[in-house]
């Protein structure tokens, strides 16, 4: 595998550990411990997630996250904790791709992966402050289902496809940085149309 595919898999690895990274933890601990996956001879720094206890600890987190992210409110102060959670894990895990007698390649994928990581939690963290601030009947479950199928189909492509991992990761950059913009907008239109509406009179 080379130096692209390496960058691609790091980077999409990270970017969809933004969105759920008990999931991609899980998921890619229990493809290698079933053999359900057979991932290139360069990922074999990623063995230590088919141990049965970081297994277990992703599926409690993951159960826990399957939940919390479809309840209003409570999705966004989830996202509030996983801030600092999403990147850091985002980033160990795009750093467990590259083969750790090379330090300059692992320190780039490590900041790589947090960025990406960083950046679509960013994406996700807005589109539920959207959703929840919205007088429009936006679908906390729908989001949070869209974003479970999209995990797990994306996370299976890149593993068995490498080659097409960067291009996966530059789809997702692309799409969460549009997300971005377009969702803070509406969040500020949406807080300035309640500012401009006249306050309820008092009831006597």
């Amino acid at each position: 595998m080379g130096a692209p595919e390496l960058i691609g898999l790091g980077a999409s690895i990270g970017l969809l550990s933004g969105w759920r990274i008990y999931l991609c933890t899980f998921a890619l601990g229990l493809a290698m411990h079933y053999g359900w996956v057979q991932l290139p001879q360069h990922l074999h720094a990623l063995d230590a997630l088919a141990s049965p206890t970081i297994i277990g600890i992703s599926a409690v987190g993951l159960i826990a996250e399957f939940f919390a992210d479809k309840i209003p409110w409570l999705d966004s102060l989830w996202d509030g904790i996983h801030t600092f959670i999403r990147p850091i894990g985002g980033a160990l895990l795009a750093a467990a791709v590259i083969d750790p007698q090379d330090p300059t390649w692992q320190i780039a994928s490590l900041l790589l992966g947090g960025s990406a990581a960083l950046l679509t939690h960013g994406a996700k963290a807005s589109a539920r402050a959207v959703a929840n601030a919205s007088p429009e009947p936006f679908s906390n479950i729908g989001l949070s289902l869209g974003e479970d199928v999209t995990t797990t189909g994306l996370l299976l492509a890149v593993l068995i496809h490498p080659a097409a991992a960067a291009t996966v990761a530059g789809l997702i950059a692309l799409a969460a940085v549009a997300a971005i913009v377009v969702l803070w907008r509406l969040l500020r239109r949406i807080y300035a149309k309640r500012d401009r509406e006249p306050a309820q009179p008092a009831m006597r």
